[in-house]
């Protein structure tokens, strides 16, 4: 499965992240999880509000996925993406201090 663009060669890699995050994130949900399950690596899960949340990166994208029943062989509901190993570790790091 691909966007159906081509990336011009030139582009800084910077630049393509832009492309891949425009592009992935017009596909529906369901093709993005199936893009991530394919192209992409899990990375785990984490747990919020009793939700088991999983973790995929692709490429510089990370990505959580919350599936039905938190089962990621059922339906997903929603995503949320962040760009950059940076952000994801801003994110978590303020995830877990209003844990407590």
């Amino acid at each position: 499965m691909g966007f159906g663009v081509i990336l011009d060669p030139m582009l800084s890699y910077q630049q393509s992240i832009m492309l891949l995050k425009f592009f992935f994130s017009r596909l529906s949900i369901e093709k993005q999880v199936s893009y991530l399950k394919k192209k992409g690596i899990a990375l785990g899960t984490r747990l919020k509000g009793g939700r088991k949340i999983y973790i995929y990166m692709l490429s510089d994208l990370f990505v959580e996925v919350f599936y039905k029943n938190d089962n990621s062989d059922e339906a997903p509901e929603k995503l949320n993406m962040l760009r950059g190993l940076n952000n994801l570790n801003e994110y978590l790091e303020k995830e877990f201090r209003t844990t407590f």
